[in-house]
């Protein structure tokens, strides 16, 4: 790998700093492949007859969210990010070898951390606001995946992976394996597959669980947080399963396809609750509080068009042939 990398590196340093954010790098790297796989899906799901899972101005802001993103934390990292978790380094408690021995519980750690993460950007305003353009979108199809906010870069995001660099992880292979987490996820935003078998549905996060993810019938939000590993769910009382086809979206769904508009409405709205006149006190919990929480004599500001979609429980099942999601057999 060091041979291979070798002669490109001083490029890399000049480009990225000398804390190098492999997360981009091998993200950016897998964009072709990630193109590719959109086109694949595309046309199977077309010949299928479910071309209304495309929808090409929702598309066309996935991608410009996606690319925005890529950007935004490529230069963050150069300007910011990467020198924090080079400090952080610095003062870390031990050298953990990375080897054979080690990748695996490496990974599982960021994984764990990951999900931390995730679950935070539900639960927590702050993190939603940069969080929440990834669950706007109404449709289902690899795209979907792409559909990132440029606030990521300026939430803070990244403190939920500086634990492991403390303990003393390369800060390159904790953005490696994230990167990885990521790319993975990536193949999990489809209706072209249902169900796994029994056994790999209970260990990972597959197209089926993730969908759930992203509904927002009662019984699915904030719902199955997991990345690469679903296992985490299940410990700590998150995981539901797919039962009842998903509604995608989020309750109060914005009604625009300009991308800046989809990077920043949570947050505008969250400023201005927190302006808005009341005890100081009660205004600064819209930042750490749930997105759905409201204080007294206050009504939730929205400043641009929104739609409450809230889905009411039923109690009809999937259908995997009605649906359009094929089961892939053991």
């Amino acid at each position: 790998m060091n041979e291979i990398l070798q002669p490109i590196m001083p490029w890399l340093t000049a480009l990225l700093g000398p804390e190098i954010d492999w997360k981009q790098v091998f993200l950016i790297g897998m964009t072709p492949i990630f193109l590719l796989a959109f086109m694949i899906e595309f046309v199977v799901q077309k010949k299928r007859g479910h071309g209304a899972q495309f929808y090409w101005k929702e598309i066309l802001a996935n991608l410009a969210l996606g690319g925005s993103y890529q950007i935004v934390e490529a230069v963050m990292w150069l300007l910011v990010t990467g020198a924090i978790f080079g400090t952080v380094y610095q003062y870390r408690l031990f050298d953990v070898p990375v080897n054979g021995w080690t990748i695996l519980p490496i990974f599982v750690a960021v994984e764990l951390c990951y999900y931390c993460f995730h679950r935070a950007s539900h639960r927590v305003r702050w993190f939603w606001a940069a969080h929440v353009p990834h669950h706007s979108g109404e449709v289902m199809n690899f795209t979907n995946a792409m559909r990132q906010s440029l606030l990521n870069a300026f939430t803070g995001n990244f403190i939920f992976f500086l634990p492991l660099v403390w303990l003393g992880v390369p800060p390159a292979v904790v953005m490696f394996c994230y990167a990885v987490d990521l790319a993975y996820q990536y193949f999990v935003h489809t209706e072209m597959v249902g169900k796994f078998p029994a056994w790999f549905e209970y260990i990972f996060d597959t197209p089926s669980n993730h969908r759930v993810h992203h509904g927002r019938n009662p019984q699915y939000i904030d719902k199955n947080y997991g990345g690469v590993l679903i296992i985490f769910d299940r410990m700590f009382g998150t995981y539901e399963e797919e039962v009842e086809k998903v509604e995608y979206g989020i309750t109060e769904q914005i009604r625009s396809y300009n991308f800046l508009v989809l990077n920043v409405h949570e947050l505008v709205d969250m400023v201005r609750d927190v302006l808005a006149k009341g005890p100081l006190s009660q205004r600064l919990k819209h930042l750490y509080m749930p997105p759905d929480w409201t204080r007294p004599n206050h009504t939730p500001i929205r400043t641009w068009k929104t739609e409450h979609r809230e889905t009411p429980k039923s109690n009809q099942p999937l259908n995997p042939m009605n649906s359009g999601l094929n089961n892939v057999s053991a």
